[in-house]
């Protein structure tokens, strides 16, 4: 198991349930409107109907990219090609899941024999292609990739995912039934069920991230500050560097981006170092970028028909926050060391829905609420309050390494007491918090959902609030680097 992939200490602030959603018109606005209770929901009826139990509403394949901890470097880049098709393949099969419930209906050996089956195959030419180049550029794959190629349909009713024994929540989700497939305009989320009123979230009933309370009494307890903007040019693309470097689309949904302006899934580090910034500080061309907002309200933007937008189920209207947060903090218990340059980290877990929870990292609230966090739900808030998305990166580093084979290892989380363990050191932690005005509250009418937002994600992830991720590839400067750490470790807030 992976340093990050250990059980989170983070417990969640709700049970995470799904009803399913049917595509309904009404009201000038679209409306999900769910068929039957969920199957965990308290005092529903016994008597309930069950007609879309045994439907598929998802696809789950192991998460290939996880497992592969040691690669070597010249073989990174091959791979990485090969994970990003095993991606592809997913999303075309749950495509066709989507296509073919008329023929479903009909043959309950349907989604094994014309779906997985074929998507076995697929991936089992992927997972020996993966193999060959690390074993022919001095590595050792992993004995029996091919163990990987199986994947699972995931029933609209169903119990936990399997993720190690813990509570997944996630994948104890009742996704399907009626003519709207799993709700949102392009039938794959969300519903209903993803949404709760933050009113109805107990204050204090989530611990916050790692690292996002105060820094305490000792240790580096600055703080530095870098403004970036809101991504006012919309600069978005729909590939990833860190995981797919060299695949266009590789991410399958959009990113904002702020900070540095080259990046693409082709960019070198020396692109990026000698990039444009939208940085207020010339000397951070750092690049924070995140997946997207949409608003389901029945327009479009203008990816609809193109790859990370309509052809990959992320349909409705972007919104770029109003307000971007970058801040960097110190650490409980020691002083911090310099980042190296091109370091890079992602916190949370794109795939989280099908993979479970122990990457996923995602902190929902509201304005004036912000002591009610939520991790697989989106927030509803009341007038004259905001969307507020919390990410806290991991802040331990191993002291070498700019990346890993499945970018995690060579960064983790504090434990519980503040300290980083097994030799790592700690470096200044990157909190990036972004407040949304511009979106309004959907409507949850008799169990009928009007105008939802979403984030975008891969398509067999239905825009699962817990699938939310944050991007990180430190490109400060040396000179400015040095004064963040400096600021943090006399215990200033600098900017």
């Amino acid at each position: 198991m992976g340093r990050n992939t250990r059980k989170r200490r983070t417990p969640l602030a709700t049970k995470a349930v799904a009803g399913a959603a049917a595509l309904a018109l009404g009201g000038g606005g679209l409306v999900w409107a769910n068929f039957y209770a969920s199957a965990h929901e308290e005092n529903a009826p016994d008597n309930r109907t069950r007609s879309g139990a045994a439907r598929i509403a998802t696809i789950n394949c192991p998460d290939v990219g996880q497992k592969l901890t040691k690669v070597p470097r010249k073989a990174r880049k091959g791979v990485a090609r090969e994970l990003a098709l095993l991606d592809r393949q997913i999303t075309d099969a749950y495509t066709r899941l989507a296509e073919t419930r008329q023929a479903q209906a009909g043959d309950a050996g349907y989604v094994d024999n014309a779906i997985l089956g074929p998507l076995k195959s697929k991936r089992a030419a992927a997972l020996e292609r993966i193999g060959i180049s690390i074993n022919r550029a001095g590595g050792q794959a992993p004995r029996n990739l091919g163990r990987f190629a199986r994947c699972q349909g995931v029933p609209a009713e169903q119990p936990e995912v399997d993720g190690g024994g813990q509570d997944q929540n996630g994948g104890g989700q009742d996704q399907g039934g009626g003519q709207g497939g799993n709700g949102g305009q392009a039938g794959n989320g969300p519903v209903a069920d993803d949404f709760i009123r933050i009113e109805d979230v107990r204050p204090g009933s989530r611990n916050l991230p790692n690292g996002l309370a105060a820094n305490g009494d000792s240790g580096s307890t600055g703080s530095f500050t870098t403004e970036c903007g809101t991504n006012e040019n919309a600069l978005r693309n729909s590939d990833n560097v860190i995981v797919a470097p060299g695949v266009s689309n590789g991410a399958q949904h959009q990113h904002d981006y702020v900070g540095n302006q080259a990046n693409t899934a082709f960019a070198s580090d020396e692109d990026l170092a000698n990039g444009d910034t939208s940085c207020q500080n010339q000397g951070d061309r750092s690049s924070y970028f995140w997946p997207v907002l949409r608003i389901q309200d029945g327009t479009q933007d203008i990816d609809q028909d193109q790859p990370g937008g309509g052809q990959d189920g992320n349909v409705g209207r972007i919104v770029a926050p109003t307000d971007v947060e970058l801040k960097f903090v110190g650490n409980r218990t020691s002083d911090v060391v310099a980042m190296p340059r091109a370091l890079r980290i992602i916190t949370g877990d794109a795939k989280a829905f099908t993979n479970g929870l122990n990457n996923a990292n995602t902190a929902w609230s509201c304005t004036g609420f912000e002591d009610r966090q939520v991790t697989d739900k989106y927030p509803i808030c009341p007038e004259g309050s905001s969307v507020v998305r919390t990410s806290a990166f991991q802040s331990c580093w191993d002291g070498q390494n700019i990346d890993s084979a499945n970018h995690r290892t060579h960064v983790d989380f504090v434990e519980a007491d503040g300290t980083c363990s097994n030799g790592f050191q700690a470096i200044p932690q990157l909190q990036v918090r972004l407040v949304y005005d511009n979106i309004p509250a959907p409507q949850i009418n008799d169990g009928q959902l009007v105008n939802p937002y979403a984030v975008d994600s891969f398509p067999e992830q239905l825009h699962k609030p817990i699938t939310d991720h944050n991007d990180f590839i430190n490109f400060f400067d040396e000179d400015l680097m040095n004064e963040m750490v400096d600021c943090i470790n006399s215990g200033r807030d600098c900017q």
